[in-house]
């Protein structure tokens, strides 16, 4: 499990996101071109959640491991 920084094109508000995303995801910062998201799982429930990004037409920037939790 890890803490995962997703950054996005555009201006994109979380709670239009969660309702069908797979894991829910928080807003970490906003800029006029750019949009970060935080959001903690796996790798398995990361993809699941690119995947949900990417069907809503989402532009993907960039993807950051933050933290690692050691099992």
């Amino acid at each position: 499990m890890g803490a995962y920084l997703i950054r996005v094109r555009g201006r994109v508000d979380v709670d239009d996101l969660n309702p069908r995303s797979p894991h829910h995801m928080t807003a970490a910062g906003m800029a006029p071109n750019a949009t970060w998201l935080n959001i903690y799982t796996d790798q398995s429930g990361l993809i699941a959640v690119l995947r949900h990004l990417h069907n809503l037409g989402l532009t993907l920037l960039s993807v950051i491991l933050q933290g690692e939790e050691d099992e």
